[in-house]
Order: structure tokens, then sequence, then C-alpha cells
């Protein structure tokens, strides 16, 4: 798959629109998915992925296959910079705070549980610093290597370990206690 991205980001260099199409149609659901475990907001996620997208058609000649990143860890880099400055910005009221649906298949018990499990531990997803946040999203989520997240995110693999450790260490003191466990 590397080699084909590749291939149509060379294509889209030349302004070859129907490779530029593929590119997006075999990478928007990732963007998309990745923005939204950063920035929690259906409606920012799909604008950051339609801005990353710009981005690559707009700057698809300086991409290098041989500069040892994918192109989707590139894409990566990209989109979770894009969510890090959507965050820093002053952000409007959001129009829709309904949650999703719960399963239907589910009991209402365990429905009601697995909500507030899911609530809790995106609040606590969502009070941890930007990069913390998306290293853990890029790791967890993504099932990225440390040296792709590391790419995405700009740091070393060191770096990146750093600020693994420490977020799962704050996920844990703020959940622990909500979740009954004792260390």
């Amino acid at each position: 798959m590397q080699d084909e991205d590749n291939a149509l980001i060379q294509r889209v260099a030349a302004g070859d629109h129907r490779a530029y199409q593929s590119l997006v149609e075999r990478h928007l659901r990732h963007a998309v998915t990745l923005a939204y475990r950063v920035l929690f907001d259906r409606a920012d996620a799909e604008e950051v992925a339609q801005e990353a997208f710009l981005r690559v058609w707009q700057h698809a000649a300086r991409w290098r296959p041989d500069g040892g990143a994918s192109f989707r860890t590139w894409l990566n880099r990209v989109v979770v910079n894009l969510c890090i400055d959507r965050k820093r910005r002053p952000s409007m009221a959001a129009l829709d705070d309904q949650p999703d649906p719960v399963d239907p298949q589910a009991t209402p018990y365990e429905a009601r549980l697995a909500g507030e499990t899911s609530d809790r531990l995106a609040a606590a997803l969502q009070r941890l610093p930007e990069r913390q946040r998306a290293a853990i999203v890029l790791c967890y989520w993504e099932g990225e290597s440390n040296i792709a997240a590391a790419e995405a995110l700009g740091v070393s693999v060191g770096a990146l370990e750093s600020l693994l450790v420490r977020a799962k260490r704050a996920l844990r003191d703020e959940l622990s206690p909500l979740l009954g466990n004792k260390e």
C-alpha cells in the first residue's frame, strides 16, 4: 500500500485529479477518525480532514518518498498538527451535545455502564495536554508503532514514550478512584 500511495502522491504532484481522488478515498476515513479521537468533535474532525487533504493537494510536489516516512505517517502528522492548532483556537458553542446512540443489543445496565465509562474516559482524555492525548490516540487507538507516532508528532521515540508514560499515569490517577481500583 505504501508503494501505491507513493505512486499516487507523485501523480497528484503532477496535477492528476484521479490520483488525488484515490488518495482521498483510501485515507479520508482514517483522517476523520484520527481527528475525531483528538478533538472529540465530529464537525471539527471533518474540517481538519478536509484541510489536511487540501494541503496534500497543495504540497504534493514537496513529498519525497525517500524521506523515510510513509504517506500515512505524513498525513497523520498533518492531521495531528491541525488538531492541535484547532484546539488552541477559541471554540464556538457546540450545536449538538447529544451522545452517540447506544448499542440496541446491550441491556440497559450494560449500556449505561458502558456510556458512563466511555464518558469518563473521554473526559479524562480531553483533560490531557494535547501532545499526550495525540500520543495516546496514535499508539492505542490507531495502532501506530512508536516510531510512526513519534514521526507524526515530530518528536523522538524517547520523547513519545515519555509522553505516553505521563499520559497513562494521569489517566490511571484520574480513573482509578472512579472505578474503585486501589493501588
